[in-house]
């Protein structure tokens, strides 16, 4: 089974100056026109970058700091450099409402993951973007939690969409996405909290995912609820629950 891990940081935790970033990532967010797009891109570039030291390793001082670079591959899917040199590591990224998500593993695994908020969404959005299957399984549903299978359905797609480094490009509904049916409704009986669903059943907090792409690729994954997010890493081969890496 493949190891992945994962780590999270917020915008609270991101310096406020730049100098851990490289000349070339310095000149970059220089030319970024916008405040929240600059925010949203030094939040990814720390969280990775923190997520490769401690996946590598590596002592986190500034210079090891500039020589870690997240690059874009010709498909958009980042690509890790360490000193200018291209890493044997896989890692995928997403941000949300002022938190980032970085996941990591060999450079061999098909990797995506994916953080979304649980929001309500219009009836069009299942009939836009899911398969028939999905939205089934989202009408067997409580009405109460019908918010959070959205949100889960979502981000599956997302993270197996990375994982395929095509990211939106591809139709959403090329991809369907299934979890069990069994861990779904046990979890629902033991973990509601104050009214709130949270989900802390399963290794470590997480629960398993399957995704079938047109394709005939298969990802295993793994997904968890905690408060108003929705987390999901997915891989190939299958791969054991998340590690959280320690910064």
């Amino acid at each position: 089974m493949t190891e992945i891990y994962w780590l999270e940081q917020t915008e609270r935790d991101v310096p406020a100056n730049n100098d851990w970033l490289s000349q070339s990532e310095a000149a970059r967010i220089n030319s970024m026109r916008f405040a929240k797009r600059r925010g949203d891109w030094r939040l990814g570039r720390w969280t990775a970058k923190l997520a490769i030291t401690a996946y590598k390793k590596l002592s986190v001082d500034l210079q090891t700091l500039r020589d870690i670079e997240i690059h874009a591959a010709p498909s958009g899917a980042p690509e890790v450099y360490l000193a200018g040199q291209p890493a044997d590591i896989a890692i995928s990224l997403s941000h949300r409402g002022g938190i980032a998500m970085c996941a990591v593993a060999l450079s061999s695994v098909a990797l995506g993951c994916d953080l979304e908020v649980i929001e309500p969404r219009s009836a069009s959005f299942a009939e836009d973007y899911f398969t028939a299957e999905e939205k089934e399984f989202v009408a067997r549903a409580r009405a109460g939690d019908r918010s959070r299978l959205l949100a889960l359905l979502w981000s599956g797609k997302e993270s197996a969409l990375k994982a395929l480094r095509v990211g939106l490009r591809l139709d959403t509904r090329s991809v369907v996405v299934s979890v069990d049916d069994g861990e779904q409704n046990r979890a629902e009986e033991n973990q509601t909290v104050d009214g709130n669903l949270t989900l802390a059943q399963g290794a470590n907090g997480w629960l398993p995912l399957h995704i079938r792409c047109s394709s005939d690729q298969i990802f295993h994954g793994w997904w968890q609820s905690t408060q108003d997010l929705v987390r999901t890493l997915v891989a190939a081969p299958p791969p054991v629950p998340p590690i959280l890496l320690e910064p």
